[in-house]
């Protein structure tokens, strides 16, 4: 069941603080004024009702209720605004009583569970914190609080939760995954003949060999490298075998009670298998030299891709490109505006690729920009096209298209250059230099919620 607003807040403890305790800290009033709109709660009803129409259960009236809506809302701000992990943000909101009273949460009240807030979060997905972020910039444009008059596009990477990928090492992963999986299906089954082994201490010694041979730097080096690497494949195709006829008579099985844990399981597992057999795929393709199309590079996240972008500190990174559009009000030094949600796609597209995306979404705001600052990866003709209907005065491409005259120049690549401290802002500052959600789908929650924070944070100073 829908719970949106929390209980009364108020208990007998209340009155025995004093006054300076019971009252907000300014900043934290300022963005509690700006969440307590109703038409914030609005697009995560819309969510739950879509739900009911889907899956045909009564979510909005049946069942256990969930923790007030308006509380998660908070909850989940505060965990970007500060970058707390989960259990790390209900550490803190129990103890502070400023973070309770922010949060709707009773001194008398227990705090949620992280697993619940977790959970739930993946439950809402991206589409509504996203609803939620064009809200809060609807009503602040359509107060007159903002007034949108420049806008300037970067892309940029959000890097998956992954470790340095290796071929040798991807291997390893997924021999361990795979005996660790098996045990659970074998063991619902009730399967002890058939099992699929672990082969993580073979796997063990092909590594440390690998290392070794790394560090002999030799012309032979190369070629034995490549010789343990396709070992570490054999290794892993075996226990793919293994897993695959497991899944075979866990399906045939899979009668009477307990039919769909069993069946739901089985499909885990063969979904494992059929990454790692990917990985094998991949491991032979290097042995024999090939080229190697949309490599995998995280059996646990397997939507994320290698990027190269050409930075000299990172040259390969291994995550996600996400294209930020800020929306301002002038071009001066220092200006902060409202970032609108942002454009994504698995792979590694063009700064091109990606703009329809983004002025699509700049047309549903109902934003018209007089000027646009962009760097010099994109292209003039795609640029054009996109921005026709919009019709914007000035459209300044760094080092492709930059009309006006001299000054105007200069102030349009001092606009266009803050775009870089404003992604390192938000990296540093809200948590997207690296998403903690796996999947595409989870690096755009990720993403949304960075974005809310920090247009929240935003609209909070203005108002102060």
């Amino acid at each position: 069941m829908l719970t949106l607003l929390a209980e009364q807040q108020e208990c007998l403890w209340d009155e025995a603080l004093p006054i300076e305790v019971r009252e907000l800290p300014d900043d934290l009033a300022a963005l509690d004024r700006l969440l307590d709109d109703p038409a914030v709660l609005g697009p995560i009803v819309e969510r739950f009702r879509r739900e009911v129409i889907e899956e045909r259960r009564a979510v909005l009236t049946d069942g256990r209720p969930t923790i007030a809506m308006e509380t998660y809302v908070r909850l989940m701000v505060l965990k970007q605004r500060y970058r707390w992990g989960y259990r790390s943000l209900m550490a803190e909101v129990s103890d502070s009583i400023h973070l309770r009273r922010f949060c709707r949460i009773s001194l008398a009240e227990r705090v949620p569970d992280d697993s619940t807030v977790r959970k739930l979060t993946r439950r809402i997905g991206p589409d509504t914190v996203n609803e939620i972020t064009r809200v809060l910039i609807v009503e602040a444009t359509r107060s007159k609080r903002f007034r949108p008059r420049a806008v300037r596009i970067d892309s940029t990477v959000i890097e998956a939760d992954v470790k340095y990928p290796t071929d040798a090492g991807l291997a390893a992963h997924g021999v361990k995954v795979l005996a660790r999986e098996g045990r659970k299906l074998a063991k619902l089954v009730k399967e002890k003949r058939r099992r699929v082994r672990d082969r993580s201490r073979s796997m063990g010694r092909t590594l440390r060999a690998v290392t070794r041979t790394i560090r002999r730097r030799s012309g032979e080096a190369k070629a034995e490298v490549l010789r343990l690497t396709a070992k570490t494949g054999e290794l892993l195709e075996a226990s793919i075998a293994e897993t695959r006829r497991l899944v075979v008579i866990a399906r045939r099985r899979a009668r009477g009670r307990g039919a769909k844990a069993k069946l739901k399981a089985a499909a885990q597992l063969e979904e494992l298998a059929d990454r790692c057999e990917k990985v094998a795929s991949q491991i032979k393709q290097r042995v024999t030299g090939e080229p190697i199309k949309d490599r995998l590079v995280s059996i646990s996240d397997p939507d994320a891709r290698p990027i190269r972008k050409g930075k000299l500190g990172k040259p390969n990174e291994f995550g996600y490109v996400a294209q930020l559009c800020e929306v301002t009000e002038n071009t001066k030094r220092g200006a902060r505006g409202l970032i609108v949600p942002a454009a994504s796609v698995i792979g590694n597209p063009g700064e091109d690729t990606l703009l329809p995306d983004t002025v699509a979404e700049l047309k549903r705001l109902g934003i018209s920009p007089r000027e646009v600052a962009l760097d010099g990866g994109f292209n003039v003709g795609p640029t054009s096209e996109a921005f026709e209907d919009l019709a914007p005065e000035r459209v300044f491409i760094s080092g492709r298209q930059q009309p006006g005259s001299k000054r105007t120049q200069r102030r349009m690549q001092r606009y266009r250059t803050g775009a870089e401290g404003r992604v390192s802002h938000l990296k540093r500052g809200y948590g997207m230099d690296r998403s903690r959600l796996k999947g595409d789908e989870g690096q755009q929650i990720w993403t949304g919620w960075a974005i809310l924070a920090y247009n929240a944070d935003t609209l909070a100073v203005r108002e102060r």
